[in-house]
């Protein structure tokens, strides 16, 4: 009986073993995927404000650049680089990307496949398998301003509390404030 039951112990503890192993892959594969997901839209963001400077004063519609209409005013380049970077360095690789909308928020979905595997345990097939994980990163507006300002006129906006003036026949990047008071970036999914 003795040896009965320290066989079943000893083999339980063994699965739980095997199931730990697989949880830490994937909690990984998680971290690397949000890591990556995060960086695209940062990175996005920080693109997004460049062109938001080069519109204001030339497009009489700058200030619906403020709302993010959608994704296909999102700035793709570089996003990828950036996603991949990050996903390189939590031991992983992007195996799916994409403009992605949540909330009415344009955003980023990165799929992450991990460059290492669960390992050896008394589960067969284990040693070869990679976690696998998604995550979306939305971006987010900040910037409050009279819907009936006038694009032509100067235009005050309020960002987090930050009042911004932005004269469009007298404008200046330096003018903006830092992209992540125009911007928050937030993990979706």
């Amino acid at each position: 009986m003795y040896i009965w039951l320290t066989t079943i112990l000893l083999f339980a503890a063994f699965a739980f073993f095997a199931f730990a192993q697989a949880a830490f892959a994937r909690n990984g594969a998680q971290s690397a995927a949000d890591a990556a997901a995060l960086a695209a839209a940062q990175e996005a963001r920080d693109e997004l404000i460049l062109q938001l400077g080069d519109v204001i004063g030339t497009d009489d519609n700058w200030l619906d650049w403020l709302n993010l209409p959608g994704d296909e005013g999102v700035p793709y380049e570089g996003a990828y680089d950036a996603a991949q970077q990050l996903a390189a360095e939590n031991d992983a690789s992007i195996d799916d990307f994409g403009v992605a909308q949540t909330g009415g928020y344009p955003g980023f979905r990165v799929g992450v496949l991990t460059s290492y595997t669960v390992g050896d345990s008394i589960i067969p097939g284990t040693e070869n398998r990679q976690a696998r994980a998604d995550a979306i990163a939305v971006i987010q507006p900040r910037c409050e301003f009279d819907e009936n300002a006038d694009p032509t006129k100067p235009v005050e906006l309020v960002c987090d509390d930050e009042r911004v003036n932005i004269d469009p026949e007298d404008f200046d990047l330096d003018d903006l404030p830092d992209a992540s008071a125009m911007f928050s970036v937030r993990l979706a999914e």
